[in-house]
Order: C-alpha cells, then sequence, then structure tokens
C-alpha cells in the first residue's frame, strides 16, 4: 500500500521555504559567482585557537562537559562581560554556553514565549525569529524599521503603539544585520521607558558585537542595569572568532530567566562540544583577539566602500556587522530578488535581497554584500561590480 506523506503530518511552519540564504549560494555555485551574500569569512581562523582545541582533544576532554558550559568558558565570558560592559554575571547562575546564537535564540524563545503572547520583532529581521515565536505558539507584532537618507534606524513612535497587555517579549539585534546600523543610548532610553512599568523580557541579540567602528564601543543592553535585569543577551564565538562552522556561542541573563532558559536548553541540545569550549576558553585569555576585530572588519568595510564609492550603487552608512547594504536604484527597476538574481548570473557576484528579512515582501531597491572575505576576493567582486 502506497501512502501520502503529505497527509500524514500538518506543517507547523507552513509559510517556511528554503532559506534566502541557501538559495542564493546555490545560485552563485551554479553560476560561478563571487559569492558576497552568506555571511561567514571565507578565510581561516587564527591557528592557535586550533591548536588549544587539539591540546583539549588529546588530553582526552572528548565526553559531555557540564549542561551549563564548562567552568574555565563561562568564567573567561564574564571576566571579559565585565572588563567591557562594567556588567557582573555569576559565573554558575547567569551565564549558559550555547550550540551557537540561533539555538540561544530559539531557546530563550521557548523558554518565556507561551502561545497567544505577542512578540515585537523589529524589521528588517534575521530569519529565525518569526518562525521560532510560531513554533512557541507566540505571534509575531512586526514593526518596520524607518529608513531615511538612506539611513535605518528605529521607529520607537510605531513600536510604543504595538505594545499591549499580551506583548511578552521584543527582539533587539545591534550591530544589526542586515542593515549595519547600532543602538544608542538615546534608543536603549526610549527602550527603557517603553517598557518600564510592565512586564515585558527582551532578547538582544549582540553577535557581532566586536564589529564595531570608527573609535565607538559596542553598546551591550548588559551596560543598561534596569534593561539587563529582564534580558537574554545573545553573542556568538562563530562570528568573533571566524569559526561559524563551530556553532558555539552563550547568554547572559539575570538568575531567574536562566533557570527557565536552562530547563529548555538541557533538552534542546542538553550541552556543547567540549574541546571546542576549552579551546576558546584558553584563547580567550588573550583579549586582544577580540579587541582587534573592530579594526581588522574596518579595514574590510573600508577598503570595500572606497572601491564602490564612484559606482552606481548608493552605500547605507555602516556603524558595525560585516555587511554593506547598498541602494541599486540608479541600476534597475527590478524588485529585489529579480536584482540579486541578475547580479548572480550576469554579473557574477551573488549578495542578499533585503527584502527576504521582512515577513511581507518590503521593496527599498536594496542588497546586502558580506565584506567578510578575503582582499583578492573583494577585489575579484569589486571589479565585477564596477562594470555595472
Amino acid at each position: 500500500m502506497t501512502i501520502n506523506n503529505e497527509y500524514l503530518i500538518e506543517s507547523k511552519l507552513p509559510q517556511v521555504k528554503t532559506t534566502i540564504f541557501a538559495t542564493m549560494s546555490t545560485l552563485a555555485q551554479k553560476h560561478q559567482a563571487i559569492n558576497l551574500g552568506q555571511g561567514f569569512p571565507d578565510f581561516s581562523c587564527d591557528s592557535s585557537l586550533i591548536e588549544y582545541v587539539n591540546q583539549a582533544m588529546l588530553a582526552g576532554h572528548n565526553q559531555y562537559p557540564p549542561m551549563t558550559g564548562v567552568p574555565a568558558l563561562r568564567q573567561a565570558i564574564a571576566e571579559k562581560v565585565l572588563n567591557l560592559y562594567h556588567a557582573k554575571y555569576d559565573v554558575d547562575t547567569e551565564i549558559t554556553v550555547t550550540a551557537g546564537a540561533t539555538q540561544a535564540i530559539m531557546t530563550s524563545i521557548l523558554a518565556c514565549v507561551h502561545p497567544g503572547d505577542e512578540v515585537i520583532v523589529i524589521e528588517p529581521a534575521y530569519d529565525s525569529y518569526i518562525p521560532t515565536i510560531e513554533l512557541a505558539g507566540g505571534i509575531p507584532v512586526l514593526v518596520g524599521m524607518k529608513l531615511e537618507n538612506a539611513q535605518f534606524s528605529i521607529d520607537w513612535d510605531l513600536l510604543a503603539t504595538k505594545i499591549n497587555p499580551k506583548t511578552r517579549l521584543i527582539l533587539i539585534n545591534s550591530p544589526h544585520n542586515p542593515t549595519g546600523m547600532s543602538l544608542t543610548s538615546n534608543d536603549f532610553e526610549m527602550l527603557a521607558n517603553l517598557i518600564r512599568n510592565t512586564k515585558i523580557l527582551l532578547i538582544s541579540d549582540e553577535v557581532y558585537e566586536h564589529m564595531v567602528f570608527d573609535g565607538k564601543a559596542h553598546l551591550s543592553i548588559a551596560s543598561h542595569p534596569e534593561l539587563a535585569q529582564r534580558s537574554f543577551i545573545i553573542s556568538s564565538f562563530g562570528k568573533t572568532y571566524h569559526v561559524t562552522g563551530w556553532k558555539v556561542g552563550y547568554v547572559l541573563a539575570p538568575k531567574a530567566l536562566t533557570t527557565e532558559f536552562r530547563k529548555v536548553h538541557q533538552f534542546n541540545v542538553f550541552t556543547v562540544n567540549t574541546p571546542m569550549q576549552l579551546g576558546i576558553a584558553n584563547y580567550m585569555q588573550n583579549a586582544e583577539h577580540h579587541l582587534n576585530l573592530p579594526h581588522f572588519y574596518q579595514a574590510k568595510r573600508d577598503y570595500f566602500r572606497h572601491a564602490l564609492a564612484d559606482s552606481r550603487f548608493q552605500l547605507l552608512p555602516v556603524s558595525g556587522t560585516y555587511f554593506q547594504c547598498v541602494d541599486y536604484s540608479a541600476i534597475s527597476d527590478e524588485s529585489e530578488i529579480n536584482f540579486a538574481t541578475w547580479l548572480t548570473q550576469e554579473i557574477g557576484v551573488a549578495a542578499i535581497p533585503v527584502s527576504a528579512f521582512y515577513r511581507e515582501q518590503t521593496q527599498n531597491r536594496l542588497v546586502r554584500f558580506c565584506f567578510a572575505k578575503q582582499e583578492k576576493t573583494l577585489d575579484a567582486a569589486l571589479e565585477r561590480l564596477l562594470k555595472i
């Protein structure tokens, strides 16, 4: 007997298709295009980091670590956060090592969102936010950023109209993917004023915390005591140390929030790769490895932007991340997905349409490039882009 499998399962995410990142990467491979779409480096991490991991493996650290993360790594995280943001998190009760930032985001949402709860998402937004809210039974409430004079900013007045007794959570992301903008102290005060007398929680996605440019320091929610008391703060070693494939991150949260987070975490992934945790803990003993990162990526940003300055693209500001958004209005009237497809097939450079970061198709004629690449990769891409 043949069974039609479509009748055996009802999709929990009926609107979700193959991600735009996989789609554009496949298209880039098919057309031998230079992939400036998906956000990962094409260069190696520091060899000493790999050596630390190898040492941990050879020393026999290959079994399950504690569910919360190895103590040495949690201690290193606590010291970094104290030094950078003057915030003290308890090593045992307020820091949890995760299998990357996406798992941390999902676990945070599952820990606190109940069916019918509303969750405010600021668009454009990382593509895992909305599906995870829906898996938790929550209702995504979308707030679009303002785009004025080629600059994105959060529309706090609009966001204020979305807050009601059903609002359980607000997601923020700074430095912001895909726009490259960073939140300011004024943004933090606006947010604090909006939620001060509520039970609303925050998720602060700070995976690009060490990629903030032009001499400015990253403004973490951890540095704002009032907001920190109701926040899950998420970061990524994969982004920081050029090892996105390792999938190691962490969450900072007050004890009560961490307790609920860990209840889900232990049944989600339980724990995270032991030797990589130990290797990262050793590597973190030299703070220069993350303190030098802004200079490293700013040089790449400036190189890429300088080369495109005389092109037909309009460059949006980039205060953080390793992404550059460009306005292609002077080149084409096509939709963002059609332009990105043309760029890949005909020009030989893959980009991501910014419309992919919205639930409803929003057309601003913007595409996003990733400049976390070797100089030779950027040169090859720039040569093609400058011919347009």
